[in-house]
């Protein structure tokens, strides 16, 4: 008894410093919040190959829940793709592959074509080669598409932080 009761009041002790740390959320205000609304004003740039399409279309499903009333910004990625084997068995045939997808994004001012942030992102996979091409070359695919769905995360949310810090930083009106 004594230590549950010990562990809730470490669990108070410690939500009181989380607290006064100035913890706060990321998009507060929901939809209509300072960083949805900017989010909502970002035009994304075709993105060239089968990754630039998975990848825009993982940008515009994030980026689809907010509303903004113009574009206020472009996004331009460029992005690539490699695959590479590393496990070799004795007779030279791979065994092991790593799939890995970088993007370098800039979101650029429409009003004066400024870029306003210069990022990269990326992310790598795992795909086990199998005596089935077709499995192997399924493995592939979903890899693609899960590195996908990652580096649009990574660049939504490096947007999401620069949109608060420059609410943060602009005079209120």
């Amino acid at each position: 008894m004594t230590r549950m009761i010990a562990r809730i009041a470490t669990i108070v002790a410690l939500s009181t410093l989380v607290t006064g740390c100035n913890l706060r959320p990321l998009y507060a205000g929901g939809t209509s919040g300072v960083v949805a609304s900017e989010l909502g004003n970002v035009e994304i740039e075709p993105i060239a190959g089968k990754a630039g399409w998975l990848t825009r279309n993982a940008l515009k499903d994030q980026l689809e829940a907010f509303e903004g009333e113009q574009s206020k910004y472009r996004l331009i990625v460029v992005l690539e793709d490699k695959i590479a084997g590393f496990g070799v068995r004795s007779n030279t045939r791979i065994t092991r592959e790593r799939r890995s997808l970088r993007a370098r994004y800039q979101l650029v001012r429409l009003s004066d074509s400024v870029v306003v942030l210069d990022a990269t992102a990326g992310s790598d996979a795992g795909i086990d080669v199998v005596s089935s091409e077709y499995a192997t070359l399924a493995a592939e695919d979903t890899a693609l598409e899960n590195l996908a769905t990652r580096v649009a995360n990574q660049i939504i949310t490096r947007l999401s932080l620069y949109a608060r810090t420059e609410a943060s930083a602009s005079p209120n009106p």
